[in-house]
């Protein structure tokens, strides 16, 4: 396996797939910090990380900044497309590519990459075709447990802990 990219949708894999709405019309989103660290930690690695989404929020905008995302992707109902778009774009090859769905519309670009991934909560029919199912849900864990699963498989794992364990080192002197 050698992914370089890590493509993620948002509602049900980076959050639990709630659509909240506030008395004056907000919307509300919910990312867990647990996600965001292992997507840090992903870029410390090297991996490039992308969003692609159906919806369009300011909240994902804002999130996809603060993550240093590479790529984000929003208001593609048709992934598969914005997928191949991003591909060409980027210069990617779909084999390097690990994308996490969890649900319906998630089903071409999943069958598309090298490595399709699902929240422990996705669709069965999601679930049937990703290589990876964490044991989490959407926004409770399942993207910092994919990553780190594919820092692991990359042998990449012990050198991101051991840049958080120098970090903590040398701040403390």
């Amino acid at each position: 396996m050698d992914i370089k990219w890590i493509i993620l949708d948002v509602d049900g894999v980076l959050t639990d797939g709630k659509l909240i709405y506030t008395s004056n019309g907000e919307e509300v989103k919910e990312f867990s910090a647990k996600d965001g660290l292992g997507l840090a930690a992903a870029h410390k690695a090297g991996l490039s990380l992308a969003i692609i989404t159906a919806r369009v929020s300011p909240m994902v905008e804002r999130r996809a900044k603060e993550l240093k995302f590479d790529a984000l992707l929003m208001g593609h109902a048709n992934k598969t497309d914005a997928l191949r778009s991003l591909c060409e774009r980027h210069h990617i090859e779909l084999e390097n590519i690990a994308y996490m769905g969890d649900d319906l519309n998630d089903l071409g670009a999943l069958s598309l990459v090298g490595l399709p991934m699902a929240p422990q909560n996705a669709a069965p029919e999601v679930k049937r075709v990703a290589q990876f199912v964490s044991n989490y849900n959407g926004g409770s864990g399942a993207v910092r447990d994919a990553v780190e699963y594919i820092l692991k498989s990359q042998n990449m794992w012990d050198s991101v802990v051991q840049d958080y364990t120098m970090e903590a080192h040398n701040h403390g002197q």
